[in-house]
Parts: C-alpha cells; sequence; structure tokens
C-alpha cells in the first residue's frame, strides 16, 4: 500500500503520459505510455495500488521495484543507474529522494525534477523529466560532487537513463549501417538479457543505432505500440533494452541509453559536475509513422528550427572535385542560377596546399595559388546571381601534410607514445586544446565575415581512435564533443542568420545534439537513388524531411557505379531537402529543362513537403515503396511510388494510401515535371492513364480503405501522386 505522504506526480501531452510516485528513499515510474486521462486521487491510489508484484521465491522479501535511478540497493540487478567508486570503494550508491518540483505546461507537458543525494558516493543528483507538447520526454540527469564529500575524485564509469518498458514489448528494431549506406534496420527479439548497442567512433558513426526502438510484436509503420529511445549526443554512445526473468518492478523491462565514457574520462572533484546528454523517449499506439510524427513535431518546435523555406543547393563536389577554376565555377554557377537554384557551395579543394585530400587539411587559409584574388570573385558572382553562397570546412581534422601539423603537434589527438596509422590521411585536432579551439574560431569566422558566407558545409570524416591528449594519456572525447558543441553556438551567436550542414562522411553525425545547433544534415554520400530511398526512408524516422539533404546526382552513381533513369533521381530529392551534385555545364538541353521544372515542382510544393506528416505504407512486397507527406488537415498529399527491384508479383493490387481522411472527397493526378517512369506492363490501370492527362476524383474512404491498383514499374522507377481536396 501506498504510504500516507506517497505523492503521485502526472505529465500529459499529445495522448501519452508519465507518471512518477514519490515513494521512499527513491521515486519509481509508475506508468509511461498511453495517457490514462486525469488522474484523480483515488486513480492515482489505484495506479499505485497495483504497481507492485508478488513477492517470489527464493528472492527480496519485499516487492522489487524499479525506481528512476535503479541501483542493488532497490534489489535490481540489471544495469544500474549509476556505476563508478571513489578510489576504488564506494561502489554501492544509495541514493535517497530530498526534494520534488512538478510544473505542468499550459501547452502539454511539464517538468518534473528529482533531487537525490548519497553518502556513500557524496554525490547529489538532480534528474529531469521534461515533456514536451509532442508527447517525446526529454530525461537528463546532473550529478555533483559534495565539497565535503572528501578530496579524493568520484571516478564516474557510466550514467544511465532508463524507462520502463511493459512485458507485451518484446520485439526490438535498431540501425546499423556503413559509408554510403547509412540507417540499415534491423529487427531481432527481445529475450531474457542484455540488448546493449555502443558507439565507440568519436560520433554516432555510419552504423550508429540511431534510435532503438521496443514494441509489440510486428509492429510496422502504421499498426502496432512502439516505445522508443534516442540518445542526444555527438559522441561516444550507449543504448539498452533488458529484460529480467523477474521483470523490472511490475514492468516487464527496461529502455534506455545514455554516453559510454571511457575509464577515467568523468572524474569529479568536490564541486565537480557532470550532466548526462539528454535521452528522448517517445511512445506511440499508431506504429513507426506515429512515432515519427511525434519527433518531427518535436523539431519543428524547436526556436532554431529552419522557418525561411529550404532553398535548392547545388553543391561543387561531384561537379569539379578538386578542380578549381574560377572560370569554370562561374559558368556552374551562371547554369545553376539558370535551372533554379538557390545555394551555391562550394566543396572541398579552396585552402591552401589542397589539391587532394592528401594534404592541407587544416590550413583555413584561401590558397592564393588558385584563388589569387581569393574566394571573393566567386562569391559576389554568386550572389549577384541571387543565390546564397556557402564553403565547405572540415575543422576537426588535420593532414600530418600541413602547416598547422608541422607547427602545432601538440594539437593532435593521440598516445604520447606516439600517433598510430592516419585514416582518410587524416587525424584528429584537439579542439578542446584551447588554442586550437581559438584558432578555429578565428579563422571560420574571419571567412565567414570576409566573404558573406551564409552556410557552412562541417564536414567529419574520420573515427577518433586512441582520442586521448597530455602526458597522461587522459580520455578526451567527451571534451571533444563539449568543445565542439561550444565551437558552433559561439560561431552561430557571432554570425546571426549563418547555416551550417552537420556532414560526418555523409550520414555519421546524426543526432539531436549536434541537431540543436545544425540545420540540417548531409543524409549519405551516396546519391544512387535506390539506396536514397532506403535511406532517407529510415532517417525519417527521427527528423523531418526539410532537415535531410538530398542531391540529385548524375545518371551513373559516383559511389555505386549504378545507372538510374532521370526521373527516379528526382523524384527521391524532392522527399528531404533537394540539391544537385553534378556538373550541370555538362547537361543536354533537355535535361537542363527537366531539373528546371523539377525546381519549380519544388518550390511549389515546398510548403507541404516541409510542413507536413510523414507517412509510410506498410506493404508485403519489399521491392516496393510507398511513402508520402500529407497536410497536418489532410487536405492535400504528395506520395511517391517506387520500385527498387523486380518481384515474383506481376501487379500490386489495391495499396491504401495512408494518412488522407475517409470523409474528404479528394482528386488524384500524376505530377510528370520530373519524367515519367518507366512501366513494366502493357496499359493502365485506367485511374493512372486518366490521372496523366489531369484530375480524377477519388473518394477518402476509397483511398484509404480500399486502395489504389497501381501501375507496376521496372526496377528502379518511381511515379509521383498528388491529391488535393475536391
Amino acid at each position: 500500500m501506498p504510504t500516507p505522504t506517497a505523492r503521485v506526480l502526472a505529465l500529459r501531452a499529445a495522448g501519452t503520459a508519465l507518471v512518477v510516485e514519490l515513494t521512499e528513499p527513491v521515486p519509481r515510474v509508475l506508468h509511461w505510455g498511453a495517457d490514462l486521462g486525469a488522474l484523480a486521487e483515488a486513480d492515482a491510489a489505484a495506479l499505485a495500488l497495483t504497481a507492485d508484484q508478488a513477492v517470489l521465491n527464493n528472492a527480496l522479501d519485499v516487492p522489487r521495484r524499479l525506481t528512476v535511478w535503479p541501483t542493488e540497493a532497490d534489489g535490481w540487478s540489471g544495469t544500474p543507474a549509476q556505476e563508478g567508486h571513489v578510489a576504488g570503494g564506494a561502489a554501492a550508491p544509495g541514493p535517497v529522494l530530498t526534494g520534488a518540483t512538478h510544473e505542468e505546461s499550459a501547452e502539454g507537458g511539464g517538468t518534473i525534477v528529482l533531487s537525490l543525494t548519497d553518502a556513500t558516493t557524496g554525490l547529489d543528483t538532480e534528474l529531469t523529466y521534461r515533456l514536451e507538447p509532442s508527447g517525446v520526454l526529454a530525461a537528463s540527469a546532473t550529478l555533483t560532487r559534495r565539497a565535503d564529500a572528501g578530496p579524493e575524485p568520484y571516478d564516474l564509469a557510466r550514467v544511465t537513463t532508463v524507462l520502463p518498458l511493459p512485458g507485451r514489448a518484446t520485439e526490438l528494431l535498431d540501425f546499423t549501417g556503413k559509408w554510403s549506406r547509412e540507417r540499415v534496420p534491423q529487427r531481432r527479439p527481445l529475450g531474457h538479457g542484455s540488448h546493449v548497442r555502443e558507439a565507440r567512433r568519436g560520433k554516432p558513426g555510419a552504423d550508429s543505432p540511431y534510435l532503438l526502438a521496443a514494441g509489440v510484436p510486428g509492429f510496422g509503420f502504421r499498426t502496432g505500440e512502439v516505445w522508443a529511445v534516442h540518445v542526444a549526443w555527438s559522441g561516444d554512445q550507449r543504448y539498452l533494452a533488458e529484460r529480467l526473468p523477474e521483470g523490472a518492478g511490475v514492468h516487464g523491462g527496461v529502455l534506455g541509453g545514455g554516453e559510454l565514457l571511457r575509464p577515467g574520462e568523468i572524474r569529479l572533484a568536490p564541486g565537480d559536475s557532470y550532466r548526462t546528454p539528454v535521452c528522448h523517449f517517445a511512445w506511440s499506439g499508431a506504429g513507426l509513422d506515429g512515432l515519427a510524427d511525434r519527433f518531427h513535431t518535436l523539431l519543428r518546435a524547436r526556436p532554431g528550427h529552419p522557418r525561411t523555406p529550404r532553398p535548392v543547393v547545388l553543391n561543387s563536389w561531384e561537379a569539379v572535385y578538386f578542380d578549381h577554376d574560377l572560370d569554370r565555377l562561374r559558368r556552374l554557377a551562371d547554369r545553376a542560377a539558370e535551372v533554379g537554384v538557390e545555394r551555391f557551395v562550394l566543396d572541398d579543394g579552396w585552402f591552401t596546399g589542397r589539391r587532394a585530400d592528401t594534404a592541407g587539411l587544416g590550413d583555413w587559409y584561401v590558397d592564393p595559388a588558385v584563388w589569387p584574388d581569393g574566394l571573393a570573385p566567386l562569391a559576389d558572382h554568386v550572389r549577384a546571381l541571387g543565390m546564397d553562397f556557402g564553403l565547405w570546412f572540415e575543422p576537426e581534422m588535420v593532414n600530418p601534410d600541413s602547416d598547422l601539423a608541422r607547427a602545432h603537434p601538440e594539437w593532435i589527438l593521440g598516445p604520447a607514445r606516439g600517433l598510430g596509422p592516419t585514416s582518410r590521411h587524416q587525424y584528429v585536432l584537439d579542439i578542446a586544446h584551447p588554442d586550437a579551439w581559438a584558432y578555429l574560431l578565428e579563422r571560420i569566422g574571419t571567412l565567414v565575415e570576409d566573404h558573406g558566407i551564409g552556410y557552412l558545409k562541417w564536414d567529419h570524416n574520420r573515427d577518433l581512435h586512441e582520442a586521448v591528449h597530455g602526458p597522461g594519456d587522459r580520455p578526451a572525447g567527451h571534451a571533444q564533443v563539449v568543445a565542439l558543441y561550444r565551437l558552433l553556438d559561439t560561431l552561430r551567436a557571432r554570425h546571426p542568420g549563418l547555416e551550417i550542414e552537420s556532414c560526418a562522411s555523409g550520414g555519421a553525425r546524426i543526432d539531436l545534439g549536434i541537431l540543436a545547433r545544425t540545420d540540417r544534415v548531409w543524409t549519405s554520400d551516396c546519391n544512387d537513388p535506390v539506396e536514397r530511398q532506403a535511406i532517407q526512408r529510415w532517417t525519417g524516422q527521427l527528423l523531418p524531411p526539410e532537415l535531410m539533404g538530398a542531391h540529385v546526382a548524375t545518371a551513373e552513381s559516383h559511389t555505386t557505379g549504378r545507372v538510374t533513369a532521370a526521373s527516379f533521381r528526382l523524384v527521391t530529392s524532392l522527399f528531404g531537402h533537394p540539391g544537385i551534385e553534378q556538373d550541370l555545364t555538362a547537361c543536354e538541353p533537355g535535361e537542363l529543362a527537366r531539373i528546371t521544372d523539377w525546381t519549380a515542382l519544388y518550390r511549389e510544393l515546398r510548403p507541404l513537403l516541409h510542413g507536413g506528416r510523414q507517412v509510410r505504407a506498410d506493404l508485403p512486397d519489399d521491392a516496393v515503396l510507398l511513402h508520402g507527406v500529407v497536410a497536418p488537415d489532410a487536405s492535400a498529399a504528395v506520395y511517391c511510388w517506387a520500385r527498387t527491384a523486380t518481384s515474383a508479383d506481376g501487379q500490386s493490387g489495391r495499396v491504401p494510401l495512408p494518412g488522407l481522411d475517409p470523409g474528404t472527397a479528394y482528386r488524384v493526378r500524376i505530377r510528370t515535371e520530373p519524367g515519367l517512369p518507366s512501366l513494366h506492363q502493357n496499359d493502365g490501370p485506367a485511374w493512372f492513364t486518366a490521372a496523366l492527362e489531369g484530375w480524377v476524383p477519388l473518394p477518402g474512404a476509397v483511398a484509404v480503405h480500399a486502395g489504389l491498383p497501381m501501375p507496376t514499374l521496372n526496377p528502379g522507377q518511381a511515379l509521383l501522386l498528388e491529391l488535393r481536396a475536391a
């Protein structure tokens, strides 16, 4: 029975709820998931009464409870919230509650702050739960070594933020990948034991877990209950899903994560504090699309979320590579403006000694041998054409063959015994070194000011191995991320309006920590639309389309060698932040005309594409995809019907269109501006043939419940459908 002093605190927003009971000595989460409604006193008492499990044989003599800060003091045999020691001792934390605050927001959600103290470890912990109006729950903690705790530091080994999972959440989804094939989904059952994913690359990596979701068996895009966590940290990470035979209190298991700390990395002397990364937790009763909708709503509500229309980008990399010539780049800019490009980005190759990727990195001065008059002639030309000018940097890395490395070897991260092998001809610059940090701030800031740069493509191309500094080889991964965040924050404060793209060999640093300081990500170095359909599909599980760079490149992919149709490349790029990654001066007039029509189509559809809800269909055939964006009021939608491979089935049959209102009368048409796909059929279906000529009436009930028989496409083809309320 709850004690007379027990109190139940609830946060509610967007159909989800967190309910915490202030039990002694440590509070516990009674519920996280579907909204239980406003809890009257009797309801809260009933929830608390039903929150204790049976006392099992060969177990504690009191019911086990999963607290908000689980440790062995609770009889918890799973991963504890906190691990560490003081000079080899104080290894059994025993926190107790010292205070709590509860504030609800008029917009929905609110904040619960729990204060804990631990006489054994000498730590005070403040645990914060913030439920956003989107229904996403942000959880973080600050651990402070008390001044009276003694002279020895507390060596913090790990902090894991967890929330309970119900017993029915027995299937896991997370992600893996590699360069040019990021965010590959993988599923498995959640059995007894720990499912742990660790990122040890100094960044989340191309194989980042990205989002760990646990759900009812068979959950899909449109159906099933799902619980998920994302670690908003741009360095080493750890994700956890765990079940024990005895359960987690009355719950089935736990879900959580945090920063992966290296031994000795966080040593809390008296007065020192460590703040965990925010772990974003979300629940959906409507499958993965419901989960994505929460995260997209969260991101779009940020004060720093891009508010201006996302411009069509041309990035020079696959157009010219290192061959920087002013006249050639001016011609490229002229052609870009003609087809409707709104932002021109000069990629790698502009700075001192940079004729290949083996030298010059770190020497952030315009190369006078290539640019005798500086970048101003190109930047001014670009702006005169009505386009924004952007520039590529890779500030966190350095080539051994550079003036910077020769002048300041002490700025390079690595063990005192000597540096290990390079990766991509690079070492890691110790940006936590005050002088190195100041050098980058001055160089980048000066170039932004001198050239009126409105956009930085910020790259990060190698993993951080042996990331230590100083004669004692202290781990430096945490400090590197903190210094990066401070550098980005300072640049943004000094240069209001400056936009920054997070690029890391493509999509190897995509997390909500970096996105708190940047305006979009480079989703992948691979522009092959077959690969991009999958990469963008799953990147969209966390990010809305306007944050995902998605460029059109040449017919033959520079990363896969595959040749694809222009219409497929153009349609695929629409469902992100579109751009161009090819030499437009080499295009035939017909191709330029199609690209011009495509940029105009994007500008027309941009408010819908970047303001609507992402939807993805659950289809039995993995070779075909149906995904789209639906207006918040379901009055309009754009869908992509794509085929990536052949199938045994000759027909797809009726395919329901997700996200529409069954009670609304719609019209549907095929948008032909990107070009039409190649078909693996002779004719039809009838609605498709008619929709090529103009609008075709389509009742919402037919679209949603019955579906449309789709044309059979050849592999590597895509079709663009538009629907509007009649």
